[in-house]
């Protein structure tokens, strides 16, 4: 028998986001029946509600940083009880077979993993995401959530926190090395707190000085503004990565002149024209121009844990669900510090 639970959803591209009510599956022996407490709102969101990326499927729940409680489990289930803190970030299945999917990278799916809304599922039926007051998830793609950390906070770590926690694990950020943020927003402030925490040396660059005094606040030893014309020459050659979190269109040569020999710029934004850059910007320095697409599984509960250790969240603004549309507007105009997030107990009420 299928769960009817409180939601938010866009019913056509672009439309306002306005309540409504669906239906969660009935819980197979794998799964967890999830209270949401708190959904963050990623900028990804906006793009997916308004088909910035691409036919997408209506009406949808968008949401995919999600904290909850466990309010029921089916008899298969061994990880999770009744009561517990867990979370939910931008996927919610895999085939579990292919070679990426048993490395741990459930992200690259052979047969493509199964997005928290805006997807199919392996059984056919459209996926609805956080914004709304339950969720029935398979218990594999379920993490818990450490005491150490508030849930409503921790929301933005289902997909924020991952997104910019792999690519600096991967590309080395730690004591002894120099890294460089591109922007100081969702996912840009969640960087300078990890790389900080794991030991490296943070800048930001920031087209202008506005958020300065956060930015070294939240970690980083120096902060640039990317609007002065002295700027990229006074760091030339400085850094050993650069982790992009913007969702614009940069020279990106300018940016590569700033690495070191043998540095990386690792791209986690996703801006909606293509990058272009010069051969020689690479050749001449064996650097590298990468991107990165959130973390597995096992790796998210790894940065959750690391989040604990280290007393780290996000900075967040929490709404009710009657302020999601202005928040979307908000987010448009750079107008958060620097996570909405949904107060779920408000959908419905």
């Amino acid at each position: 028998m299928t769960t009817t639970t409180h939601a938010i959803a866009v019913p056509s591209p672009g439309a306002p986001l306005a309540p409504t009510t669906i239906q969660r599956r009935d819980l197979r022996p794998d799964d967890v029946l999830i209270d949401i407490k708190f959904a963050g709102i990623c900028h990804s969101d906006i793009h997916q509600a308004r088909e910035d990326w691409g036919q997408a499927i209506f009406p949808m729940v968008p949401g995919h940083e999600i904290a909850g409680v466990v309010a029921a489990v089916g008899p298969e289930v061994t990880k999770y009880r009744v009561g517990d803190r867990v979370g939910v970030g931008c996927m919610v299945d895999s085939c579990g077979e292919c070679e990426y999917c048993r490395a741990g990278t459930e992200q690259f799916c052979v047969k493509g993993n199964v997005q928290t809304y805006n997807g199919v599922g392996f059984d056919g039926e459209n996926t609805y995401g956080g914004y709304s007051r339950q969720i029935v998830v398979k218990e594999g793609f379920v993490c818990r959530i450490p005491d150490g950390i508030g849930l409503d906070v921790a929301a933005p770590l289902l997909c924020a926190g991952i997104t910019t926690y792999s690519p600096l694990r991967r590309w080395g950020a730690g004591p002894g090395k120099k890294v460089a943020v591109v922007g100081l927003g969702g996912l840009g402030h969640m960087a300078v707190k990890l790389a900080a925490a794991m030991g490296a040396e943070v800048t930001v660059l920031s087209q202008s000085l506005k958020k300065q005094e956060d930015g070294l606040r939240l970690g980083a030893k120096d902060y640039y503004a990317t609007s002065d014309e002295g700027t990229f020459e006074a760091l030339r050659g400085r850094f050993d990565l650069i982790l992009n979190t913007v969702s614009a269109k940069l020279p990106v040569d300018a940016y590569l002149g700033l690495l070191r020999v043998g540095g990386a710029m690792v791209n986690v934004g996703a801006p909606g024209e293509p990058l272009s850059y010069n051969a020689f910007s690479l050749l001449g320095g064996n650097k590298v121009l990468a991107g990165s697409m959130i973390g597995g599984i096992a790796e998210t509960q790894e940065m959750l844990e690391f989040c604990a250790e280290h007393g780290i969240g996000a900075e967040i603004e929490t709404i009710s669900a009657e302020q999601v549309n202005e928040a979307y507007e908000r987010v448009d105009n750079s107008d958060v510090r620097y996570r909405f997030v949904i107060d779920t107990a408000t959908i419905g009420a």
